[in-house]
This record gives C-alpha cells, structure tokens and sequence, in this order.
C-alpha cells in the first residue's frame, strides 16, 4: 500500500443517512417528560424547553412507552447494540453499493459512537456482517460526542491521505438511551428536549479510485481542545446508564471564540473567510446556531439546513451534523464550505470541504428510516 502524494486531496464518494423506525412526534415526547418528572414539569418555565428547542419530531430506538419504565444500563446497553448493529449494517451496505465499491476492497473502517458501549467495537461487526476485507485497518472512535462527525470526517480523510484508498466511515447514535428515569437534574430533562437517534455512513477514496463523481472534496481538518473545558459537556456514568452533563453557557463560549477559532483553522490551510460560502454547522441547539451566525457574521439563512435537520431529526450527536451535510448536498451547493462541530472536551472540529461545480449529488445523499427498509 504505497502512501498517497501530498497533493492526494480525498474525496466522499457516498453518503447515506437513516433513523430507526420510532419517529415520534415532540409533543407526544413532552407529554411523556411530564409523566416521568411531575415535578421539574412543574416548574415555572421549564416545560417550555420542548417548544423552544424548535424540534418538530425526533426518532427513537424503542417506541416511547418503552422510556416511561426503570431501564438499567445493561438494558439499555443490549438495546444499543442490537439497534446500532442493524443501522450500521444497512447503511454500511448502502453506502458502498453507491460507491460502486466491493466490500473486500475497503482498505480502513471508522466507526464513531458516544452513546453506548461496544467490545469487540462495532468495526469489527461491520467486518464480519458486510464481509469486509479482513485486514483493513480499524479506527473505532468513542467519547467524541458531538464533535464526532466532524472528527470522524477528517480521520478518514486523512487516512486516504496515509495510503487507505478505500475508507468506510460510520457514525451512530441511540442518545434516546442516556434517559435517565427519576434523575430531576435540570441537564437530563433538556437531553430529553433535545436527543434522538440516527446513523450515517460514508465512503472516502483516493480521487483515482474509480467510482461514480464524487459528492465533495476534504481538504484538512482543524481541531481545538479548550482549556480547563471538560466540565461543560459529558456523561456520568450511573447505575442506570450514561448520565448527560452540562454546565457551562455553550452559546456563549461559541459568541466568544468561534470567530477566531474558524480564521485558525482556515489559515492553517492557505483559505481566506471570504473563500467559504456553504456552512455545514452541527445544530446542537436553536441557540447555539445563532451563536454561530453571530461570532461569523453569517446572512440570514446561512444556516437554514442546519435549523432544518434540528426540527425534523433532534439533536443526534455526532451524527447530525452528517446529515445536515446530506441536505445540504440537495441543494447542489458549489464552491468551498467549512463542516464545524463542537463537542464533550471541551472541542471544536472543523472540516474544510469543497463542492465540484455542475454535480447534481443530491440522489446519492439521502435519508431512509429503518422503517422504510
């Protein structure tokens, strides 16, 4: 496997997104919050989360009466194993069918994850379930929460930059499991406002690879671990599962520091912020968006995809921010655009990204449910 050139620049070949089968509407989820915790439902203003989340539905591993039980974490960790098993495998399969690539030829195997725990780690699985190439490289990625998407992005890029040809990438996330029932913490019941479930798997090659046109460029990667930050976002491992934490102003340390943080991380690779016009932002939250617009100086609209995906999805940790990055695709964007996600760390990923002129990919940038398949 001799290594690529130093002017190797890695493109995505295939991108598929997909949700388990429990869509579930955010009312009928903000009636079940009520259920579970009378008393923070009770609370002066704090109901008023789900409707300020501005999401319309979210997808669940298990139908929403199954959350209304006392789960342990063994429960829930067998449930997200057998869920993120089968949406890989799918997805996995699907991705590779769109990038005209046989699975003995894949040369390295990502898989993000932060939401439930697996050894042997899910690459493995894949191996075994699509019959991948025995002797590819294995990346598993755990504990990057939001941020993974992005990070899984760059990892894969730069492993075709090492002399991997032929990348299969795949990030899930079951975050409806980190429910902790009976926790009246303020974090737990916005994670019950905010969390869903999904999966997306990609494909990234050398650009000689043969296979259809490719959807996108990956020109560098750029990642920022903030001092003295790990408080801000995480889990706390509990008897009954993954505890969500939050605790510091998330939009306000985006107001503070992505301006400066998104000039690093395009300098570093020769671009100018004039160069960039297509945000591909993870939408943590209405109001982290609007951070964002605000410390870049976006125009309205700029982040329209991303407020999209939010509203029809949730927040799906690392996944989300590849499937606003599928949306996006629809829209048959050109030119040079950045993909930016923030995570447990504290961190920030960025991805530097270009569209080829005259593609229309939106056909092979999609989202299917697992109860469509």
């Amino acid at each position: 496997m001799p290594p690529m050139p130093v002017s190797c620049v890695p493109v995505v070949r295939a991108l598929v997104t997909g949700t388990p089968a429990h869509h579930t509407r955010q009312a009928d989820i903000q009636a079940a919050a009520q259920a579970l915790f009378p008393r923070m439902a009770a609370r002066p203003g704090l109901l008023t989360v789900f409707e300020n989340a501005q999401i319309e539905s979210r997808s669940l591993a298990r139908p929403l009466e199954w959350y209304l039980s006392e789960r342990g974490f063994g429960e829930k960790n067998q449930v997200f194993l057998e869920e993120a098993r089968a949406l890989i495998a799918r997805l996995g399969r699907e991705a590779l069918a769109q990038a005209a690539l046989a699975p003995q030829d894949v040369d390295a195997v990502i898989v993000v994850n932060t939401s439930g725990l697996s050894t042997p780690s899910l690459d493995a699985y894949l191996i075994e379930t699509l019959g991948l190439n025995r002797h590819a490289a294995r990346l598993p990625l755990w504990g990057l929460g939001c941020a993974g998407g992005a990070a899984g992005l760059a990892r894969a890029a730069d492993l075709v930059r090492a002399g991997f040809r032929r990348v299969l990438y795949v990030a899930v996330e079951l975050c409806s499991l980190t429910l902790v029932k009976g926790d009246e913490s303020k974090s737990n019941f916005v994670g019950t406002a905010l969390f869903s479930d999904g999966g997306a798997a990609l494909v990234v090659t050398a650009p000689d690879v043969p296979g259809p046109d490719p959807l996108l460029q990956l020109h560098g990667g750029y990642s920022t671990l903030i001092e003295d930050s790990a408080d801000i976002m995480g889990w706390d491992v509990v008897d009954s599962g993954l505890k969500v934490r939050f605790s510091r102003d998330i939009p306000a340390l985006v107001r503070g520091m992505m301006q400066e943080n998104v000039a690093e991380a395009l300098t570093t690779h020769g671009w100018a912020r004039d160069d960039v016009q297509t945000f591909v932002v993870h939408p943590g939250g209405v109001k982290v968006l609007s951070a964002y617009e605000e410390a870049l100086s976006l125009p309205d609209g700029a982040l329209n995809t991303s407020r999209c995906v939010l509203r029809q999805y949730g927040n799906m940790s690392s996944v989300t921010v590849l499937f606003v990055l599928a949306q996006t695709l629809r829209g048959k964007p050109v030119g040079r655009g950045l993909l930016s996600a923030m995570g447990p760390g504290f961190s920030a990923e960025h991805v530097l990204i270009e569209f080829p002129a005259g593609k229309a990919p939106e056909d092979r940038a999609g989202e299917r449910s697992a109860s469509r398949v």
